[in-house]
């Protein structure tokens, strides 16, 4: 019989002069609703960057003057709703431009089957068959490339961002504030 362990969660520990840090200056909406601010959200993905993908608990240090334990819970609902939104809009998009990267790659083949179809049916070419020929074999390799970059490096790029919203949105409940 084996046991197994829980898993200790990974701890970021921010601290913070007020509320106010979490979100943007600009926004003068309550905490249910105010937009964070991106000093935090990049903040957080430095933090989040060298932690495995476990279990990770989130810290926030707040003066004792500032408390406020109703600030606490809307702003820990806030943070809960905004990494989920932000997870399926990252994933989202990169499912997008992977169905993209895909039909462009598949496009391109079937334009360059199509060049040497003609080629190989029509060696005696006409206007319309060369015309055909100079059209697709450009088509096809634009393509063919296109959708590669698209598969390769637009979807890696997106991978850093769907990893962060991927373990803050997996926060659940892993969220404190503790004052100092």
């Amino acid at each position: 019989m084996t046991h197994t362990t829980p898993s200790v969660p990974e701890t970021i520990s921010m601290q913070l002069e007020r509320y106010s840090n979490i979100f943007s200056d600009f926004d003068a909406q309550p905490y249910p609703s105010r937009t964070l601010s991106v000093d935090f959200i990049d903040e957080l993905k430095r933090a989040a960057r060298d932690k495995r993908g476990g279990e990770i608990e989130l810290i926030l240090h707040i003066p004792k003057q500032e408390w406020n334990e109703p600030h606490n819970t809307a702003i820990k609902e806030r943070l809960t709703t905004h990494f989920k939104k932000y997870y399926h809009l990252f994933w989202e998009e990169k499912r997008r431009i992977l169905r993209i990267g895909i039909s462009m790659v598949v496009m391109g083949i079937l334009c360059m089957v199509a060049a040497t179809l003609i080629e190989f049916k029509d060696p005696s070419r006409n206007l319309y068959t060369s015309f055909l020929i100079v059209f697709l074999e450009p088509a096809a390799w634009f393509l063919l490339w296109e959708g590669m970059d698209q598969i390769i490096f637009n979807s890696r790029h997106m991978s850093e961002d769907l990893d962060f919203y991927r373990k803050m949105s997996n926060l659940n409940g892993r969220i404190h504030f503790k004052s100092y």
